[in-house]
């Protein structure tokens, strides 16, 4: 499985959890494709980034959760990227069948991201429109992964993260059809019956 990480930073080299995230990524065998150190006049390479997302079979995007929302330029990304008739609609199928994960970081505490918490909502409620994005353009949208505090997490929790992160989007069992299939294999293996 070829895995793509698109990271989407505006400020990565003050960043504290996302750089962490990277240049750990950066150590596997992961394509690490660094957006805004790529386009800082965002002038994207439609393209390239259409190759890079054809030559991988799990795509993930990375980034700080700005305002429940996307960093700028990874909206423009998906804007200019992700066209009509290549990524969606009639014969748009390119992307069909390749899985779509989101590793973002947020601020605020995972208790806050709830009904009732100071954010009412969940992360998975919060992206909803990027969850479309990936139906759409027939993707498998995959378990994001989330790291909350990151405004004040310690090194060593940053760390810890991003053997974490690299567990997550390189681990095939993420697609759930996978995870069902090992299921199934060692309930037939051991004779299970329900």
């Amino acid at each position: 499985m070829k895995v793509l990480v698109n990271i989407f930073h505006p400020n990565l080299a003050e960043s504290n959890v996302n750089k962490a995230w990277m240049k750990r990524l950066e150590k596997e065998d992961v394509t690490v494709n660094n957006i805004y150190e790529r386009y800082p006049n965002w002038e994207i390479d439609v393209e390239k980034e259409q190759e890079l997302l054809l030559k991988h079979d799990r795509i993930v995007f990375q980034f700080p959760f700005y305002w429940y929302s996307t960093p700028p330029l990874m909206k423009k990304w998906l804007d200019d990227v992700l066209t009509f008739g290549w990524a969606y609609g009639t014969n748009g199928t390119k992307l069909h069948g390749k899985e779509f994960v989101l590793a973002i970081s947020v601020g605020g505490p995972q208790k806050s991201y709830r009904a009732g918490g100071y954010n009412n909502y969940t992360i998975s409620e919060l992206t909803k429109p990027l969850q479309q994005t990936a139906n759409l353009t027939g993707m498998k949208f995959l378990t994001h992964f989330v790291q909350y505090n990151s405004v004040v997490v310690t090194e060593k929790e940053v760390s810890e993260s991003a053997e974490c992160l690299t567990q997550h989007i390189t681990d095939p069992a993420l697609n759930p059809d996978v995870a069902l299939k090992r299921i199934l294999d060692e309930m037939a293996e051991k004779d299970v019956t329900l």
